[in-house]
């Protein structure tokens, strides 16, 4: 099957190596997004560029499996949005989707209009528990900052079909028990009217592509098979 992957904040395409190799040892043809102001260096790169990066990748695919990870959960929710009947569902990876009027990502800074990675005290506990020194300035020395036309740029949502997509939600530095409670809370109100949702549990920190590609691969293998 077609899986279409993109990367959060400050992360290159490259990120999904790992997964996206286990993923072809599972027989799925994996497409990481290249997105704008993360792959090619522009500083320039506005929300809407990513998104139209991101909806060639489904145009180019048969019926995909859209994977989001943290603030990129919000790109594959304008994925159902924009593409509804092209996608067979969704896979949310460590974060929500915005709603329609929301700024995509303005969570930090920015600094010569762009929002560089804020350094890792912003991400101590659960976030960044099962990764190792090494790993975490490998991430810090590779991370590509956000441009602030991507960070800022406003979500526009207009076609009520995205609520038909299947959703996953895969809870890694959070438990399902507590993302049930957020939405019963009225927190996250995109995924409350989301009509088929799942949730799993996934053992790691915010990055599971860097720490458990393999077990990610499985997750999303499973998601192909009930989308």
């Amino acid at each position: 099957m077609d899986i279409i992957l993109i990367a959060g904040l400050w992360l290159r395409e490259s990120i999904w190596a790992d997964v996206t190799a286990e993923l072809e040892r599972r027989g799925h043809h994996p497409v990481a997004v290249s997105l704008p102001g993360a792959d090619d260096g522009s500083t320039s790169a506005t929300l809407d560029d990513q998104v139209a990066a991101m909806v060639a990748a489904v145009d180019a695919s048969d019926r995909p499996l859209v994977v989001g990870h943290s603030a990129a959960c919000t790109l594959a929710w304008i994925a159902a949005d924009q593409r509804v009947a092209a996608v067979s569902g969704l896979s949310l990876i460590g974060g929500f989707p915005n709603a329609d009027g929301e700024a995509y990502a303005d969570f930090f800074e920015t600094t010569d209009g762009v929002m560089p990675f804020p350094g890792w005290e912003k991400f101590e506990g659960p976030d960044s528990a099962d990764l190792d020194d090494a790993a975490k300035a490998r991430l810090a020395s590779g991370a590509v900052p956000v441009p602030e036309g991507v960070s800022k740029g406003v979500v526009r949502l207009t076609d009520e079909g995205r609520y038909a997509v299947p959703v996953q939600l895969v809870c890694p530095e959070f438990g399902p028990d507590e993302a049930k409670e957020w939405i019963a809370a009225g927190d996250l109100p995109e995924l409350s009217r989301v009509e088929h949702l799942s949730y799993v549990d996934l053992d790691s920190g915010h990055w599971p592509m860097i720490t458990r590609p393999a077990e990610l691969a499985a997750v999303l293998d499973e998601a192909t098979r009930s989308s």
